[in-house]
């Protein structure tokens, strides 16, 4: 079944004209979307401003920062780092193809009260983490807020413990202090 993109006025729902936008993609013909996108001469700016709204919700990115959706799931509620209590250390597999231990920490959010897992980058870093300790975590920078390499599900990193660089301690440039 073919669906004129050109009867854009009868479609109810976004997703129809996804659908419909597919299906003229598929058509392979040049200029298959410009009967879409196109006025409609001297007073069409109402219809494409119409069709631009439209069309925006089919943008991932558009549609994340309409509907708030990093203010709602973000834990570190859109800060780029956060105090937090060490609950306890563990440690995760990576994920295929590579294989290795990675060594991790459980962690509560000082200003939510949210529980998350946290990187401690580099060799030995975890020794210097133990528990209760307060440390810093940032995100760790994967594309689109997400995780990061083979680390599964694990997308903020260790920066400071007590206030301290967490790779000055690693190179013994700085003592931990003592609580």
């Amino acid at each position: 079944m073919f669906i004129n993109p050109f009867d854009i006025k009868f479609y109810t729902s976004i997703r129809q004209i996804h659908l419909s936008v597919m299906v003229r993609y598929s058509d392979r013909k040049k200029n298959a979307l410009e009967g879409v996108l196109m006025g409609n001469g001297e007073y069409a700016g109402r219809n494409l401003r119409r069709k631009r709204k439209l069309y925006r919700w089919l943008s991932k990115r558009w549609k994340r920062r309409a509907l708030k959706l990093k203010d709602k799931y973000d834990p570190l509620e859109g800060s780029p780092m956060a105090k937090a209590i060490v609950l306890e250390k563990v440690v995760l597999e990576q994920k295929q193809p590579h294989s290795g231990l990675i060594k991790c920490v459980k962690v509560q959010l000082v200003k939510n009260g949210k529980v998350v897992t946290a990187h401690a980058v580099r060799d030995k870093a975890i020794n210097y983490i133990d528990e209760h300790d307060e440390v810093l975590i940032a995100g760790m920078g994967g594309s689109q807020r997400g995780q990061m390499g083979s680390v599964p599900g694990v997308r903020y990193k260790v920066i400071a413990v007590n206030g301290i660089d967490l790779q000055m301690l690693r190179k013994k440039r700085k003592e931990k202090p003592k609580r």
